[in-house]
């Protein structure tokens, strides 16, 4: 393999190529500054595919007092006071924009009634979340890929970026190699934006796809000299499907539940009621996939460990319509009929609302020239996403990131280039390719997703965290003897050893955060402190450098924090 095949200079480049790189990208591009995208998938297979939810837009038109602040209001009350009011008002404020913006690329929405979208309602006050069926993320990409291509942004694809290179505090651009025939990849650049997503495929059961989310983030920002922020957060979808194996752990869109699933216990209990008997099932995530863990592990759950999400009283067509996509990959995967039968599903890992710390105004990071979006950063989500912030999130802050790379490069009269971390990035992966040890990295992932899954699931203890770090300390141990086997299929094994550093990483600093965090509150379930304790009501920001820190969360204002009640049931506004 030689030892450099490709280099590339530019004024920003985007690592990684789903919805919030690609926003991000747009947004360079219209501004006339050169910008490359590189993914290590193919460019048609991203995980923003696979997300259902809706865009978050607050509007005169779903309900009396609907505005941006109380949607703010929303997201902070779900994020359990540990959201950054500053995030969560950006994201607010800007999101009709980011709403017109997709739909200025061409995004179509549902409609209903006098040319006005159809929206659906979770766990906020008001029904501002308008939607695709639920293909909403399938329709958000391709509006989002449309305008990447009519602006001519180049995607290279089956690139793995290894390290980020860095030089006295500043990035200047990227070193990786292709995953088909291995040669390797120098991309010089003023600025990176990081938009990798995050760490969920650390669990055993997870709405991530091989080979993403492993944490890819958190390592290349560490290494760089970033800092993360609230790993221990991690929100489990209540709706993960137990089977067919290759696709444990795939979400049912949460559109199944605003459109009027229930869960069912194996009594036949709607045992919602026993948690949250006003919300029910529209309450959020994190008590809808803690009331179904409490079940499974009380012995009221299904033979393989599940509860059921039955939809079979909702009219045919309501089914079919609103929900097409649920309904076909059931019928694919399952040969199910979901308008007959209910659905097996169990809590999976789906999202990582802590990530990289990043300043609310830009998502810049400690690292100058180092920008970091979508769910690789931290900030709009506390202890508990609001759905609706999922997709809108990554279009505002993709469109204020991507034009705060541009001014940087814009800015600068030199750039910054250093031999010797280039050299570091190539001797790096050079011993890796050269290993040769008798462990397997395929088993010490495996064994990385078992500890989590087993130590830091939907509840943790204390005792399970400590012994969660001890296990991570032999795998640790153990990765210095991996073998990597280069073969015909290509790189995808050097891939994994990669991701193996990744993983562990990310898992060290979720245990240690969660450790940390001696309390209750929202995702993060302590068994032995049921409690929240206002003391803990801080966000903590870890690196290897300074461990474990509490980190103050800003004030809410005055006037937003009087609109952050419980939603009352008679708010729920019909379709």
């Amino acid at each position: 393999m030689s030892s450099l095949g490709h280099q590339l200079a530019t004024s920003v480049l985007v690592v990684g190529a789903g919805g919030s790189g690609l926003r991000a990208a747009i947004e360079v591009a219209e501004a006339g500054i050169a910008v490359i995208a590189v993914a290590k998938r193919a460019a048609d297979d991203v995980h923003t595919v696979t997300t259902s939810e809706c865009l978050a837009e607050a509007s005169p038109t779903t309900g009396p007092g609907d505005t941006w602040e109380r949607h703010m209001a929303d997201t902070l009350r779900e994020g359990r006071l540990l959201a950054d009011p500053r995030t969560a008002e950006v994201v607010a404020r800007y999101a009709r924009q980011g709403f017109h913006d997709v739909g200025r690329y061409g995004m179509r929405l549902d409609r209903q009634g006098y040319g006005g979208n159809a929206r659906r309602q979770f766990g906020d006050s008001y029904r501002h979340a308008p939607f695709t069926g639920d293909y909403t993320g399938l329709e958000v990409r391709r509006a989002l890929r449309e305008r990447a291509e009519q602006l001519a942004v180049p995607v290279l694809s089956n690139v793995y970026v290894t390290r980020l290179l860095v030089d006295d505090g500043t990035v200047f651009g990227a070193y990786g190699f292709d995953l088909v025939d291995g040669s390797r990849y120098l991309v010089h650049a003023d600025s990176v934006i990081l938009a990798t997503g995050g760490h969920t495929r650390i669990w055993r059961r997870t709405s991530s796809r091989r080979g993403e989310n492993t944490g890819d983030t958190f390592r290349l920002a560490v290494e760089a000299g970033a800092r993360l922020r609230d790993p221990e957060l991690v929100q489990f979808h209540p709706f993960g499907l137990i089977s067919p194996e290759n696709a444990a752990g795939l979400p049912v869109s949460e559109a199944a539940r605003g459109e009027g699933g229930v869960l069912l216990n194996n009594l036949g209990e709607r045992f919602m009621t026993r948690y949250d008997a006003e919300r029910m099932e529209l309450c959020s995530r994190d008590r809808v996939a803690l009331a179904s863990s409490t079940e499974i592990r009380e012995g009221r759950g299904t033979r393989a460990g599940g509860v059921w999400l039955d939809l079979s009283h909702l009219p045919r067509e309501t089914v079919l319509t609103r929900l097409p996509r649920v309904h076909q990959t059931l019928l694919d995967l399952q040969m199910l009929d979901i308008t007959h039968d209910p659905i097996e599903v169990a809590p999976t890992a789906q999202y990582s609302m802590g990530g990289v710390w990043v300043r609310p105004e830009d998502h810049s990071t400690d690292v100058d020239g180092l920008f970091v979006v979508g769910e690789a950063a931290s900030g709009l989500h506390g202890a508990n996403r609001l759905e609706e912030n999922t997709l809108i999130e990554l279009l505002v802050y993709g469109r204020i990131a991507g034009r705060a790379a541009a001014e940087y490069s814009a800015r600068l009269t030199s750039q910054q280039r250093s031999p010797a971390a280039v050299r570091t990035a190539e001797a790096d992966v050079n011993r890796l390719v050269a290993a040769d040890g008798d462990q397997s990295v395929r088993a010490l992932q495996r064994s990385v997703r078992r500890l989590m899954t087993d130590r830091a699931g939907v509840a943790r203890d204390e005792a399970g965290l400590a012994a969660g770090l001890a296990e991570l300390d032999a795998i640790e141990a153990r990765m210095a003897y991996v073998g990597v086997h280069i073969d015909i299929g290509g790189y995808q094994d050097l891939a994994y050893a990669f991701d193996l550093r990744s993983a562990v990483l990310a898992a060290r600093a979720t245990l240690l955060c969660a450790l940390e965090r001696r309390e209750t509150r929202g995702c993060h379930n302590r068994s032995d402190y049921p409690d929240a304790d206002p003391d803990l009501q801080v966000n903590l920001v870890w690196s290897p450098t300074t461990g474990v820190r509490r980190e103050s969360v800003p004030p809410i204002p005055t006037a937003i924090a009087e609109l952050m009640h419980e939603v009352p049931a008679d708010v729920r506004l019909p379709e």
